[in-house]
């Protein structure tokens, strides 16, 4: 868990800065050691609790920064794609379910669900996402059956909560029917949404045999192709999240390419900062934009973090959106 709480801090955009990239870092790390070497763990169900509570924390500060960091480091992750898919998922399910109201063991659950719901295949899905070649029929076969092996595996660490191990075994199933989430058993509720935020956070993660999605892609590929039910999840997604949510990128009107920084009051109107100039060169100073001004230039369209060959100083991006934050921060 993080050594200071994040209360007793100096709250300078630097130091809060600096706090927030450690604090996501460590919990990335923690995770992936859970994830990797599960058995090895004392006490595994207390500690992935631990990772529950300490994502609420991060979440509960600043929610726009813990989502900027999650989407952008989510691309660049030294502790393997399956840990961090398992965080992006984990953050996801967090931010949805108290957008839904869940009931907290439902939240709980639900969280814990998602960071854990592919340690069955931990080392595979690592191994599919450096590799170029289609799945072999051993591979295949070994996906289809993880949510089990993920089920079983977790009830030998000790899980006990049925609505933990139930969402996971069952994180690949398809609806039977389009209902209500409100309509649903708890089990199937966490298993729709868990299923739902899975499949949205591969499209937007790229892999080695492809580039990933861009988020706006992704929403509409889950919300236009889909049931009922999971356009429920869909737009709840984007209402919590925003279309383009904090760490993804954007081409503007005025031909900037463009980081978004905080959620809007409207999902398509975020706060963003210019990190590419009309003519594609890097700019030295990214200029702030509040998108719902009249007169400050639209968003055309959401774009893949691949499409971007430039390293982002997360630094200077946070600082800016924990600025803009602040009573009196300035952006066009």
């Amino acid at each position: 868990m993080p050594k200071t709480p994040l209360a007793d801090l100096d709250h300078s955009p630097d130091n809060e800065y600096e706090d927030l990239l450690g604090q996501w870092s460590d919990l990335e790390a923690f995770a992936g050691t859970l994830l990797t070497h599960p058995t090895s763990v004392q006490g595994f169900c207390a500690k992935v609790r631990q990772c529950e509570q300490w994502l609420d924390e991060l979440a509960a500060h600043d929610i726009d920064a813990a989502l900027y960091l999650m989407f952008q480091l989510a691309s660049t992750s030294t502790v393997g794609y399956s840990a961090s898919h398992a965080l992006v998922c984990a953050a996801l399910c967090h931010v949805l379910a108290h957008e839904l109201a869940l009931p907290q063991p439902e939240r709980s659950n639900l969280v814990c669900a998602a960071f854990t719901m592919n340690i069955g295949m931990t080392a595979l899905q690592d191994e599919l996402a450096l590799q170029h070649e289609p799945l072999s029929l051993q591979q295949r076969l070994a996906v289809q059956k993880h949510p089990q092996i993920s089920a079983d595996l977790l009830e030998q660490l000790d899980v006990r909560d049925e609505l933990w191990l139930d969402a996971v075994a069952m994180h690949h199933q398809q609806p039977s029917e389009a209902q209500q989430l409100a309509q649903l058993q708890p089990a199937e509720r966490l298993t729709r949404i868990l299923a739902t935020i899975d499949r949205y956070a591969a499209m937007i993660s790229p892999r080695k045999s492809r580039s990933g999605r861009s988020v706006t892609d992704s929403v509409r590929a889950i919300i236009s192709g889909e049931s009922a039910l999971r356009d429920e999840i869909g737009l709840t997604l984007v209402r919590s999240i925003g279309l383009c949510p904090p760490g993804t990128f954007v081409r503007l009107d005025n031909g900037e390419i463009a980081a978004v920084l905080r959620r809007g009051a409207q999902a398509q109107f975020p706060l963003v900062a210019s990190v590419l100039d009309a003519h594609g060169q890097a700019v030295t100073k990214p200029r702030l934009y509040h998108t719902e001004t009249e007169g400050a230039p639209r968003i055309l369209t959401s774009l893949a973090r691949s499409a971007l060959a430039l390293e982002v100083n997360h630094r200077t991006m946070v600082r800016l959106g924990l600025f803009a934050a602040r009573p009196g921060g300035a952006a066009v």
